[in-house]
């Protein structure tokens, strides 16, 4: 069996913190149970990665890469409506079929508060520079028009929140979404 690279190993890492960080969020996530699912000792971890911060800044920066390519790969080729409706049901599909994807996400707003609470603001930074890249996504598929894509990312947090707390499909706080924005899959009875 050939060894894994650097950069292999360092993916690996990426997709294991992410699991981890997903369920336990920064502060509850230890650096050991990443590097024991990688299958990876802590002074290995730490040559790959300087630090805990460090990582899940990794995790969370491959989090909004990999949103921002589904916007991108969705809304290829298409304009107003359109567009809006198949990022729609990309993302929520992804949602349901990657569940820690999502908690991933909504760790890193966590991550953000506390962080600038205690006066760090690297967190914030970083989350918000992909933020800014995420909005430009889909910014122009839908006209380049800012309510329109306050909208849009407006209902996503929705769809975010609603997931994250185990609303079902078909329930009655779903009823003010447009059907793309509706959870469908795996969560579905």
């Amino acid at each position: 069996m050939a060894r894994m690279s650097a950069e292999e190993r360092r993916e690996s890492v990426i997709r294991a913190a992410t699991a981890e960080f997903a369920r336990g969020g920064y502060h509850g996530t230890s650096t050991e149970a990443i590097a024991k699912r990688v299958g990876v000792s802590q002074p290995y971890l730490f040559r790959l990665f300087p630090g805990k911060k460090a990582i899940f800044l990794a995790a969370a920066e491959r989090c909004v890469e990999d949103t921002i390519r589904t916007f991108g790969e969705a809304s290829k080729g298409l304009e107003g409506e359109e567009a809006l409706h198949a990022m729609a049901d990309a993302y929520t599909r992804v949602i349901a079929e990657r569940p820690e994807w999502l908690m991933m996400q909504m760790q890193m707003y966590v991550a953000v508060g506390a962080a600038e609470q205690e006066g760090d603001t690297e967190f914030g930074e970083a989350v918000r520079a992909g933020w800014m890249r995420l909005w430009d996504t889909v910014h122009l598929p839908l006209g380049a028009d800012a309510n329109e894509t306050t909208t849009f990312l407006a209902y996503g947090m929705l769809v975010n929140c609603l997931t994250a707390m185990g609303f079902p499909p078909g329930h009655r706080v779903w009823e003010g979404m447009y059907p793309s924005a509706r959870i469908k899959g795996r969560l579905e009875h």
